[in-house]
């Protein structure tokens, strides 16, 4: 069995849902080694997240965003963690209902992601400045 680690260190993104399959599959070339295997792909922070979802439509991100802030609401009196901002607090609930990591299985050294799936980055700060992220590939 081989396994490849790799962190990888986002640019800053603006709040809402950005696709990185791309900038994954770039950072870990190892990938095309392994016939069947899987990849794990960690979030190391606790004010963003990771999932997996449709990546043709753009509006599909538009509407995460618009659902998750009518979900969990900023300025709620009843947050008591309040003293990072706003959005601090929403941003740690989002990131709790979402996850912090996603598993993808590898076959014939690709990503065997469905052909309208794409993995998101769900920045949840209005200014959460660059993420890491570390993506941890084994098979045979």
């Amino acid at each position: 069995m081989k396994i490849y680690q790799h962190a990888l260190s986002l640019r800053a993104r603006k709040r809402g849902f950005h696709l990185i399959t791309d900038e994954i599959e770039n950072s870990m070339k190892e990938i095309s080694l392994i016939k069947a295997g899987i990849c794990q792909i960690f979030i190391q922070h606790t004010s963003a997240s990771l999932t997996i979802n449709e990546n043709a439509d753009p509006t599909v991100r538009v509407d995460f965003e618009m659902f998750f802030n009518k979900t969990v609401m900023e300025n709620d009196p009843a947050y008591e963690h309040d003293y990072e901002g706003a959005d601090d607090m929403p941003a740690h609930l989002k990131s709790a209902l979402l996850g912090s990591s996603v598993t993808i299985p590898i076959r014939n050294g690709r990503l065997a992601l469905g052909t309208w799936q794409g993995i998101y980055l769900g920045e949840h700060r209005n200014h959460g400045g660059p993420r890491q992220l570390i993506i941890t590939a084994w098979g045979e």
